[in-house]
Parts: structure tokens; sequence; C-alpha cells
């Protein structure tokens, strides 16, 4: 399928740019190897529109080598979480460079607001940018600098205390993915008895994690207070640059889910207790296939994942496949599971090169696609800005970042053949992720909602943060589910989330970019080549342009009214009842 949306360079171009500003041999060492460099752009004398849009070029590309420097830092420590030296290497730019890049930042903020010369600028190219600085501008404060510092220290925890857990069932001791994977067995025996073992594992480490997260909120609201904020929610409203839509927004579309795709979960809840036949559902049962089928096994290895993966990308456009071949030669992924790794999976962008790193812990289920088409989504917005002029123009926020995920795990469906050669296994592979899909919604409203109170409450108890953990994930989920006598394991299932942990308030995003998803993949239904081309022009706007702008471009609105909910919500029931 060819397309006329714009696609950047092709994938094959993957060397950097040259540099202009910075030696092509500087590598980040120290802060005394960085630190003339931001001296120099701070006392630069710019003299027309023309030398403040050249400064602007210089300090993104300043600022890209150090943030593709700070990401290979994370990429290797979550590879190894036990490897002592890479987790040093990590900490050592969180405490000995960001702590100095902080100040400079600013006075390179402040020096770009005061130059007579930025209303030269071209209005259309900058405002978002320079919206972006003013509120930056406004936030900052310099005491925040040691408690940041201090805040990134504590989160590298999380992900040490969570890539060490393992469980030990017949015999072998696996990861808590691979364990998870025995919940789609069809013996329910096997099912509990893995469900049980991650859980118990989990508790192990529970006051440690909750200690921690207690450790993190009392940091997180003494940066709010210091920058004049009520709650550490309001702060980070204004941080993520939340500029379309409020607190009372999020609320309201809590409420939105809960009265229109909570009776739909409930429903599917129904018909699966039915079609296993069972007396009642346990949580051990939410995962296996209701016709009682085994598991699908969609591929063997991490290579064999990412072969057919590049093969439904190339099927519908060749740039997209082009894409994740990139990546492979360039050795940018790390997919299969294994003890020490970091839980979860992301697309991390490298600013400089342009080529993103792919990570997740596959072991081989229907879930594990899913994740690599969604990180591969994010992998083809990173190459369709990769050649935008500022850094800050290739990091949309993430409204829109996972738009461009979420919406290619549905636009290929229509070639998951690829990996499910029999008709029936290919049925319940979409039936299943169509059910998913479904049920983002509930628990994202869940976590989110459970910041909100959080952080307007921060000096609640752990007794007071299980009470209202346990009454919100009833509120919206599993209503139909019997959890009796697994009480002690309720309180504390928020503490998978790592996103709680390392990135407050980047959850309701996935809620909002889901239902944009649906509505390019309802466009893709009816015209499968206007829809890509708009998907892909929406996503090479980068940050270019308001969230409401981008998602025009792609052909959708971005809307979470009660009523566009439902209408998406009823769009997906009824594409899975033609299955």
């Amino acid at each position: 399928m060819t397309n006329s949306a714009p696609t950047a360079d092709l994938a094959t171009d993957t060397l950097r740019p040259p540099r202009h500003f910075l030696p092509e041999s500087f590598t980040v060492t120290d802060w005394a190897a960085i630190e003339p460099y931001f001296q120099e752009l701070r006392d630069r004398s710019i003299h027309s529109a023309n030398e403040l849009e050249q400064w602007l070029l210089n300090r993104s590309e300043l600022e890209s080598v150090l943030s593709e420097d700070l990401a290979w830092r994370y990429i290797r420590m979550t590879c190894d979480t036990q490897d002592q030296g890479r987790s040093e290497a990590f900490q050592y730019f969180v405490s000995e460079i960001e702590p100095n890049v902080a100040p400079y930042d600013h006075a390179l903020n402040e020096k770009m607001m005061a130059s007579e010369f930025l209303p030269g600028l071209d209005p259309a190219r900058y405002r978002i940018f320079i919206r972006s600085v003013k509120q930056a501008l406004d936030i900052y404060r310099a005491e925040n600098i040691p408690l940041k510092t201090e805040i990134s220290t504590q989160q590298q925890q999380y992900a040490a205390i969570a890539g060490a857990m393992t469980v030990t069932l017949d015999g072998e001791e696996i990861t808590l993915p691979r364990a998870a994977d025995r919940l789609k067995s069809p013996d329910r025996a096997v099912r509990e008895e893995a469900w049980r073992a991650i859980q118990a594992r989990r508790l192990q480490d529970a006051k440690p994690l909750d200690e921690l997260f207690t450790s993190l909120i009392g940091l997180r609201h003494q940066v709010a207070v210091n920058a004049g904020f009520a709650n550490f929610r309001d702060y980070m409203f204004a941080a993520l640059g939340r500029f379309d839509y409020t607190p009372q927004d999020t609320l309201e579309f809590h409420r939105a889910i809960r009265e229109t795709v909570v009776p739909l979960i409930d429903d599917l809840d129904l018909e699966r207790r039915q079609d296993l036949e069972l007396a009642e559902l346990r949580p051990w049962d939410l995962d296996v296939d209701p016709s009682g089928q085994p598991p699908l096994r969609p591929f063997e290895t991490g290579e064999e994942l990412l072969e057919k993966t590049v093969t439904v990308f190339d099927r519908l456009d060749p740039f997209l496949g082009q894409c994740l071949r990139t990546m492979r030669q360039m050795g940018n992924l790390d997919l299969e599971s294994r003890k020490g790794k970091a839980p979860g999976g992301y697309n991390y962008p490298l600013d400089e090169t342009g080529v993103p790193f792919i990570f997740m812990n596959a072991t081989s289920s229907l879930r594990d696609v899913v994740t690599m088409l969604h990180e591969g989504g994010h992998a083809v917005h990173s190459f369709l800005t990769r050649r935008l002029p500022l850094s800050a123009d290739k990091h949309p926020p993430s409204e829109v970042a996972e738009l461009a995920s979420m919406s290619m795990e549905l636009i290929s469906m229509d070639h998951w053949d690829v990996f499910f050669t029999d008709s029936e296994e290919l049925r319940r592979a979409k039936k299943t992720h169509l059910e998913s899909v479904l049920e983002t919604f509930p628990w994202v409203a869940t976590i989110d909602k459970f910041q909100h109170w959080i952080y307007e409450n921060p000096q609640h108890t752990e007794q007071e943060r299980h009470q209202h953990w346990t009454q919100l994930f009833d509120e919206f989920n599993q209503r139909t589910v019997s959890w009796q006598s697994l009480e002690q394991v309720k309180p504390y299932l928020w503490q998978k989330q790592l996103h709680l942990y390392e990135v407050p308030f980047y959850y309701i995003e996935y809620a909002m970019a889901q239902l944009g998803a649906i509505a390019v993949w309802r466009n893709f239904r009816q015209n499968p080549q206007v829809a890509l081309a708009g998907y892909q022009r929406a996503l090479a706007l980068g940050y270019t342009a308001p969230i409401g702008d981008i998602y025009a471009a792609a052909g959708i609105r971005f809307d979470f009214s009660t009523e566009y909910l439902r209408t998406l919500a009823d769009f997906v029931r009824d594409e899975m009842a033609k299955l």
C-alpha cells in the first residue's frame, strides 16, 4: 500500500546528522566538559531574528546530545538492573549532570523570552515551542533541583525491586511475565497456581514498595508547593503542558468511562463465565480463552516476533517495515524477558541519531505481539519526526505519542494472519485484543483517579491508601469477579503499575489516545489508504501544532466526551460481533 504522507527521510539513512555546534568527537564525560557550551549559549550576543534562530538550533543540538547520552544510560540499566556499573552510570548523570544543567536551562529560557528578536520568529512555526518555554519558566524553582535529583534516584529503586521478582513453578525459576503466560492455560488449577505465586511474590515486597511510594509522594508534594501549587496534581498538569484540558475534565472522563464502558466489560465477563461454565469467575479466569482453547503462541523467539512484525509493517507501507529493519541493523532492540531485566516495555527516542530503541519482556503471547506493534508505532513516530529542527519538536505530548502506538495496534489487525495462519486462531486473537481495548478504559480511569486522590491528600496513611485503592478498583474493575479469601491481595494491585513510581500522571493519555486510535481505525475500515496517509501526516507534525490540530490532520477529533466515548465503544462492540 502506498501513501502520500510525509515520511521525513527514508529509514535507511542511519547516520546522525553533522554537528554544527559541538565537536564531532564530543562525548559526555563529566560536567566540566559540558559546561563551556552552556556558557557560550548563555553569553552569546544575538543581533537578529536569524541569529536567534541559529542560537535555538545550537541549543537544540546540545540538548539532543545530552538526551541521547542519558537515554543510553537508562536503556542499559533497564536491560540489566543487577549490573551495578550500569546503575551507577545512570545515577551519575542524574546526580552530577542534570542538576547542573537545570539552572542553565532556566537561564537560556529567560534569554530567549527576553530577546527583542523573538517577535521576528515565524509565529506559526514556533508558537507551540514558545508556549512550552513560558510554562517552564513559570514553574521553575531553583530549590526543586536537588528534590528532583532525589526523586530520580528513588525512582530507580522500583525497577530494581520489580526486576528481581521471580517465582518457581514446576521446579523452574521464571520471571513474572513468563509466569503470567500460565494464566492463559485451559487448566484452571495451573492458572490458579500461577496467579497465587505471582501475587505472593509481589506481596513479599509490598512493604518496601509502599514505603518507597510514600517517600516519592512527599518529595513530589514539596516540589509542587515550592512552585506555588496547591498540590502535585496541579503542578503536573502544568509540567506536562496540559493546555487543552483541566483536572475537572479528566474527572468527567472517569465518570463517562464508568457509565459507558464498565457495563460493557460486565457483560463480557458474564459471557466469559457462561462460556467457561463456571459458577463464579475468579481473578485467574480472566486471561484464558473462553472457548477453552490453549493459549495462542504467535511466535517462539524475539527474532521471530520482530521478523513477523516487519512483515506486517511492510504490508501497510514499506517505509514502516524499513524503520524496524533499521533498528535491527543498529542493535536497537531488546525484546525477550529474562531475570534481572526491568519490567514493562518502552520505545525510547534517541534525539541525535533519530533511531529509537525498543525494550520489552516478550515470552510468546498475544499480548507480546500487541506490545511489539504498540512500541513499533512509537518507533515509526520517532522516524517521522527525526529531522525536525528542534529537539522539542520531536517530543509531542503523550496524548499524541500514544495515538501513534495505539492506532498501530488496530490498523495492523488486517495483517495479523502473519502471526496466526489458522483462521480460528486469527479470530480469537482479534476478539481478545478488542476486549482489551475496551478494558483499557476502566483500568486507566482507576489509576488516574487514584493519583488525583493520592496527591490531593498527600498526608494520607498507607492504610487509607489501600482502602481508597480498593474502593476505586471495585468501582471500575472486575465487578462480577469473586475475590473471596483474596482480600489481602487487592489493596496492593496498584504496585504493579510502574507509571505510578516512574512517570506520575502519565496515564490518562492512554484512554484519550485509545479513543483517537479507535477513530483512526474506523477511518481505516472505510478507506485504508487515506487513513494511513492521515496517520503518518499527523505523526510527522511532531509537536509543532496543538493536539487538536494534530488529531485533525489524522482525520479525527480530540474529544473524550461521553457521547463520543459511547459512539466509539459501540463501534468496537459491533466489530467484535462480526468476528
